[in-house]
Parts: structure tokens; sequence; C-alpha cells
């Protein structure tokens, strides 16, 4: 161990289970699937960093093991050429897959190990401080309109000022009508002084709907002040998405299933989005989530990272909205355990309804062991060193 060489000496996996939220899917998630996982890097400096993935826990473990020559012994130092040593050298194991979201996981705890080996918060590492708050907007699943009334005064009450409702039966009863009576719903609830943002989740099992459908949806939208529309689309269907975005009413946000930085390149030069939604504990991590920022930013599509994952999922969020000079919003899912329930000192709103960027070194924030626990058998792995 020096100064300037850090090794990684394990990698370890816990899979999330016991509170999974529902996600609205059509086969829906059990509150004992496996969807995310956490992952601790283990150094030889006795640093380690941690990282969230999402994908089945199972699927993470398998790949930890098919990856670690690769990573054993590596600098934890240099987050984005270990990243990408890992992603170069598994492209015939089916890259943008099961490998790709473990890779995520890790270079966001390697990311957090550089920050805490400095002393820095990552928002500094990632090129400045931008801001230090920003504005988390609470992310719920639609529900029939009565109680989408309910889930949201309950959050509003919390504080927050910016929601997302999607999923749920929303495009699914194929029926107008009952799409916007749970808008208006849901707009009459947060109020006018709140935004608001429309999630279709078009990324489903048989997506029952098509362009057409998205253009007359986008025009109700428009007359309940709707900020994006979400996944209005099927995920692959990007000439429609093109389409789309020149008649719809209101902006069109996307790419949350879209892994590696180079699966964007043509959703973004051809002009399928005004929001890019890449998910930090997917698309590649930390190093790959920053290089597709920017890449929207030459094109003048807005980033707002996808984060329903966890809580290490959201401090990485943060940590990239510190450091990139136009992102105004984070995703917060509404009541999950992996987000709320797993920090020695859970995330907190403002009187205004914003979030503190932690400003503590690496991701700046503390998983609690005891709490994890709860969620995760093999929790005692990721706090504990391995043995000489």
């Amino acid at each position: 161990m020096s100064a300037h060489h850090i090794a990684i000496r394990s990698i370890v996996a816990a899979p999330l289970l016991g509170e999974s939220p529902k996600g609205g899917w059509s086969a829906e998630i059990k509150p004992d699937d496996s969807v995310h996982a956490l992952i601790a890097v283990h150094t030889d400096a006795g640093i380690t960093g941690f990282g969230s993935v999402f994908t089945n826990g199972g699927l993470v473990e398998a790949a930890l093991k098919v990856l670690e020559p690769l990573y054993l012994g590596e600098n934890a130092l240099e987050p984005e050429r270990v990243s990408e040593k890992l992603n170069q050298n598994t492209f015939w194991m089916g890259r943008g897959g099961t490998l790709t979201h473990t890779i995520s996981g890790i270079d966001i705890a390697l990311w957090d190990i550089l920050g805490k080996a400095l002393g820095q918060p990552l928002g500094r590492l990632l090129g400045g401080i931008y801001r230090k708050r920003v504005m988390p907007y609470c992310s719920v699943l639609m529900e029939e309109p009565a109680a989408m009334r309910v889930t949201l005064a309950r959050f509003r009450a919390q504080g927050f000022r910016a929601f997302k409702i999607g999923w749920g039966p929303f495009g699914r009863r194929l029926d107008a009508k009952l799409d916007e009576a749970i808008v208006k719903a849901a707009r009459e609830t947060v109020g006018e002084d709140s935004q608001l943002f429309v999630d279709a989740g078009a990324s489903d099992a048989y997506w029952p709907n098509g362009l057409r459908w998205a253009i007359n949806t986008s025009h109700m939208l428009a007359a309940f002040n709707v900020g994006w529309f979400e996944e209005p689309l099927k995920p692959d269907a990007i000439d429609d998405f093109c389409e789309l975005r020149r008649q719809s009413a209101v902006p069109i946000a996307g790419g949350e299933v879209l892994t590696r930085r180079q699966s964007f390149t043509s959703w973004l030069t051809r002009g399928a989005f005004d929001i890019v939604q890449p998910d930090a504990t997917k698309v590649g991590g930390i190093s790959e989530q920053r290089r597709i920022a920017w890449m929207a930013e030459e094109f003048g599509v807005k980033y707002v990272g996808h984060g329903w994952n966890t809580a290490l999922g959201v401090a990485a969020d943060l940590q990239l909205a510190a450091a990139l000079p136009h992102v105004d919003l984070v995703e917060f899912i509404g009541g999950s355990a992996y987000v709320d329930g797993i920090l020695a000192e859970p995330f907190k709103l403002d009187a205004e309804g914003h979030l503190e960027i932690p400003m503590r070194a690496g991701l700046g924030i503390t998983l609690d062991p005891a709490k994890v626990a709860r969620y995760s058998p093999g929790a005692a792995a990721l706090f504990t060193q391995p043995a000489a």
C-alpha cells in the first residue's frame, strides 16, 4: 500500500430483500424479490467503498466471480480506468447486461473510496461544486384517483414540492378518461405550486400503446402543466420517440433501461429526448453517468438521473447534481425502506423541499450495519474487512 496505490482486496455483494417496493410492473415485484444489491469494495488501506446495483442480487454475486480476476489487486484510486478495464474485457459475455449492472456498483464504490482517501466529496472530484442543495422529486406509483390523492397528500405533508406519478393503471386499462382523472387528482392534490411529472412506464412487459396514444396523451398532460412525459413508448422505439418529441405538447423523457454510454449516442444525436434519464446503478456507474450527462449538455438535452434504487443511488445522484451545471432535480422514491431505512442519518428535506448535498468525503453518507442487516442476510460481509 502507498499513497498512490490502494489495492482492491475483495468485492462483496449483499442483495436487498424483504421490503422491496412495488414497481408497478405487470409481473409485480414481491417484497422478498431481490431487484437491488449493495456492493462493498474492500482495500488494503482499510478503506471500504460502497455502491448499489439495480438487478437481482444472485446475478450480482455471479458477476463478481466472473470479474474477480480483472479487479483483484487493482488500484482502487482509479475508478474510470478500472471500470473501463472491466468493460473492455467482458464485451463477449453480454455487454450491457448483468456485468454492466455490476460494474455500475463497483464504479460507484471506487469513486467513494477515492473521495474518502482524499478527504473530499465526490462532487469536487467530478469537476467542482455547482450547488450544495437540490430539489428531490417524490416518485410514487399511480393509483385510482381517490387513492392517488391520499398518497400524494401524505408526501406533500412531509415537505416534498415536486412529484412524479407512474406506472399502475395508467395507459394499461386503455381508458383515456381514467388516465386523465388520475392526473387531475394528482395536480389538484399537489397544488399548482408543485412540479408534477408523469411516467407511463412503457418499458413494462407487453406495453399496449403506440405513437398515436402518446401524442394524444401528451396534449392531455399539457392541460395539467405536467413537466415531462416519461417512457411513453417502448424503450427501443427510437423513430417513434423522435416523432413524438416533434409533436408532443410536453417535454419527453426516457433512457432508464439503456446501458453503457455508447447506447445513448443515437438517442441524443437524433433528438429523441428532451430529458435523458440514465440510472447510475445500471448504466455503468458514476463514470458513465457523468459522460452521458455531459454529452446531453452538448445536444441541449436536460439530464435528470433515474433513481428508482437505493440510498446509495440517491447519494451518487446528489454528488453528480453538485458537479454538473444544470441539474435541478434528483429522483427520490416515496416511502422505500431501501432509501429511508439503511442510513445512519436518513435524508431530510429542508423547509423549501430541498435535499442538502453531503459535503463529507466520498459519497458523503454512512450505512448503518444493523439497519442493512434487516434487509440482507449477507450484510455483515459489507462491513467486515477480509482477513489478511
